[in-house]
């Protein structure tokens, strides 16, 4: 990943910060804040809030430690507000609401995130901060070898999480090798460059491939994982489903352009061959492969107006960085796409009255150049998708005005 050393802002005068104060003012902002999101881990808060406390202490770290409260019904704000913590509610459920609500309310430069059930060490903390005073934009744990038994199942230790984060490695070429660990630092200024919006799981995700995306210094060292303190919030089927979704969704390439390309190139390429009667694996394609070939390019096609509308909406909606998208509006308008529609369209046209007339001319007998008919109707629908997702596109591009 490149890096990319932001400047550190200065920092405001200093007003004392202590244990379980939630009072915030302009002039209270210290270096680290140690962010925790808490749903029901009344048998662990204590002890996570007492440990990053000493933390501070002991490496004369000036900090806070925020708790957010997401809807604990066995008293866990009291007991971290009593262990020294400042605690802020956030009441909509999901990993992601709790952390974008902490990011917020935070006052350090720098924000340590780290889960409250005791499966990291507080005491690695100082690393953390070493990194990001180095110049790290974002600095992420690396638990997979160094995981305590019984800490992480089989499933997610050797299948869920190395295809997870393989999967977002090969998308957006992000050389992570845990993109989940829940102990992440990062500085207070990127927050807003990395305009976070999930509110679940897919949150560890989203910093990641944000990060990316703006092109920000992210690092990474080994950290140990141990057993968790109480239940886990975790459900592998749907987080990481979750989790695969919000990949896909952020990359319209994959998700839509490639898939397009290759059902509508596949497509015509069956359909020409059939059209042409060619002899290919030892036998002649009928009207039925000529049929497949159609339903292929259609598709395709769509998919392909699908992934151009999901990019611009990227580009004008989501604030995406799109090379080629923005290489594309610069030389083509609706003018172009409709143009290009329309000509297919008159291709199609021209080839289906050419049949008919053919057909006439022996007497409005049996109706045959199946073949042709197919390949006709296929350069319609084309056709007339391509002007109608030009008007669209353009739409969309209302948004620059």
């Amino acid at each position: 990943m490149s890096a990319s050393v932001a400047t550190i802002a200065p920092v405001a005068p200093l007003a004392p910060v202590g244990p379980g104060e939630d009072t915030i003012t302009p002039a209270t902002e210290v270096c680290l804040s140690i962010v925790m999101p808490c749903l029901d881990e009344a048998g662990s808060i204590a002890e996570c809030v007492r440990r990053a406390w000493a933390t501070l202490a002991r490496n004369g770290i000036d900090g806070e430690v925020l708790v957010v409260d997401n809807g604990s019904e066995d008293g866990s704000p009291e007991i971290a507000r009593g262990a020294g913590a400042r605690v802020i509610s956030e009441r909509r459920r999901g990993y992601g609401n709790a952390y974008r609500a902490g990011l917020a309310a935070a006052r350090g430069r720098y924000i340590l995130m780290v889960d409250a059930d005791l499966t990291y060490d507080l005491e690695d903390a100082p690393r953390f901060l070493t990194e990001l005073e180095a110049g790290a934009d974002m600095v992420i744990g690396d638990r997979m070898s160094q995981i305590d038994a019984g800490a992480m199942s089989w499933s997610h230790r050797y299948i869920g999480n190395p295809l997870l984060s393989g999967f977002l490695n090969l998308l957006y070429r992000t050389p992570v090798s845990d993109a989940h660990c829940g102990m992440r630092a990062l500085r207070r200024d990127i927050v807003p460059r990395l305009d976070l919006r999930t509110s679940g799981m897919e949150f560890a995700s989203e910093m990641v491939i944000r990060a990316a995306k703006e092109q920000l210094d992210v690092r990474e060292f080994p950290i140990r994982y141990h057993a968790r303190c109480g239940e886990s919030k975790l459900s592998t089927v749907r987080d990481g489903w979750r989790h695969l979704r919000f990949l896909l969704l952020h990359s319209p390439n994959h998700l839509f352009i490639f898939p397009g390309l290759v059902m509508g190139l596949c497509g015509l390429g069956i359909e020409m061959i059939g059209v042409a009667h060619l002899g290919l694996f030892g036998r002649h394609w009928q009207i039925h492969a000529t049929l497949v070939g159609a339903l292929l390019a259609i598709v395709g096609t769509q998919v392909l107006a699908l992934g151009a509308c999901a990019r611009t909406y990227a580009a004008y909606f989501m604030g995406e960085r799109d090379r080629l998208f923005s290489w594309a509006r610069s030389r083509f308008t609706l003018e172009h796409g409709l143009a290009a529609g329309g000509l297919v369209t008159a291709l199609g046209l021209a080839l289906g009255v050419s049949i008919a007339i053919g057909w006439a001319s022996h007497g409005f007998g049996a109706l045959g150049d199946g073949d042709l008919a197919v390949l006709a109707a296929t350069l319609i629908v084309i056709g007339v998708e391509t002007f109608f997702t030009a008007f669209l596109l353009s739409i969309l591009g209302l948004r620059r005005s």
